[in-house]
């Protein structure tokens, strides 16, 4: 376990096989040294500086009928909302006088001509207003006509978990209408239009094998996305997969820490899933190697109606609370939040890393039968 670990530190590379080994495998010893390592990479490259991205729920109309996603379009017990243009720049406003450099615009997948229209005038209007911050797009699959006019009106990035890397497993928790191989080239044409690019996967979803687990982490190695949001499964009261149990928090830190010894300076958020799990989780992700933090810059009256899983921690509090909670908890393990758009460091972004893996949608070559959107903060 070490010893693939400490190659995994300097090769940042492992075969899936080995992947597979360290998940099937991994104790307490290997967890902590793990976490060990990641921290010592992560702070080589951004010491202890914690970055924030401020994430505006902007509306909770979906097409999609994910089965795990508490927003999913048969859920009739969701109260639908859209934000206004005024609501949405006012929220990034709050964000800014907080020290947001960062604004991340996430929606449920709507993708009409006007929700693109509205969403290209939104992103402009911000950047007239605040040059100096990044705008994140987290709105799901799109045309690529459409990621280009949204890239042209300003925006840097875009969120796009990928769910996970095996085709079968992939079919069992979505509909029919959506594939991986379109989640997968979605990501392929955000990476050549110019966007920072996020992928991202669940940790213990319905049917999950530590196999799956491995090849996402081998996609991930791989494909060398900007950023990387894991998190735990966390079943919702109105899905289809409500009964089952959610995912673990030791897996999703050890699978972290990996992340971070094969991405070095990959940007890693500790999600708010982590969060609802453990009320330390956070910090446990940072302390794994994470080195992002996103506080929602949401109106406290919707918050309630974007809930993707059960329980869903900061429903309630104002955004100043988010803020300064997250100040309190950072410093409370010896790192510092700084006013910073949290670009990725040592590496250009059109340095070629990734953009030659030939087929993302299936992290091995081999096909196998599995038993058996949107991004969470």
């Amino acid at each position: 376990m070490i010893e693939l670990i400490d190659r995994l530190a300097e090769e940042h590379s492992l075969s899936i096989s080995e992947y597979q080994y360290l998940i099937e495998h991994r104790n307490q010893e290997a967890a902590e040294y793990a976490a060990s390592r990641a921290r010592s990479v992560s702070q080589s490259i951004y010491g202890k500086d914690i970055f924030v991205r401020g994430i505006i729920e902007f509306s909770n109309i979906c097409r999609n009928d994910c089965y795990y996603c508490g927003i999913r379009k048969s859920n009739d017990k969701v109260r639908r909302y859209a934000l206004t243009p005024e609501q949405i720049l006012q929220c990034a406003e709050d964000g800014y006088s907080y020290g947001f450099r960062t604004i991340v615009l996430q929606s449920g997948e709507e993708g009409s001509p006007a929700y693109i229209d509205g969403l290209c005038q939104t992103v402009r209007s911000i950047k007239e207003r605040h040059p100096d911050v990044a705008i994140t797009l987290s709105v799901g699959e799109l045309e690529r006509d459409d990621y280009e006019k949204l890239y042209q009106a300003g925006a840097d990035r875009y969120l796009l978990r990928h769910e996970t890397a095996d085709p079968d497993l992939y079919r069992k928790l979505h509909p029919k209408e959506l594939s991986l191989e379109h989640r997968m080239n979605c990501l392929r044409e955000l990476r050549s239009i110019g966007y920072d690019v996020g992928a991202g996967f669940m940790v213990g979803s319905p049917w999950q094998t530590a196999r799956d687990l491995a090849e996402d982490l081998k996609f991930i190695e791989t494909f060398k996305p900007e950023m990387c949001g894991i998190g735990p499964f966390i079943p919702h009261r109105d899905t289809p997969l409500r009964d089952f149990p959610a995912g673990g928090l030791d897996l999703t830190l050890f699978l972290l820490s990996l992340i971070r010894l094969a991405v070095p300076d990959i940007l890693l958020p500790a999600t708010t899933a982590l969060g609802t799990i453990d009320p330390e989780g956070r910090e446990k992700g940072v302390l794994a190697g994470a080195n992002v933090i996103m506080p929602n810059l949401s109106p406290v009256d919707v918050r309630r109606q974007y809930e993707l899983y059960n329980d869903k921690i900061c429903m309630g509090d104002e955004s100043a609370q988010c803020r300064t909670c997250v100040d309190m908890r950072m410093f409370s393990i010896g790192y510092r939040v700084v006013i910073d758009r949290g670009d990725i460091r040592r590496r250009t972004k059109r340095d070629g890393r990734g953009v030659g893996l030939a087929n993302p949608g299936s992290a091995s070559n081999t096909s196998r039968t599995a038993e058996e959107g949107a991004v969470d903060a």
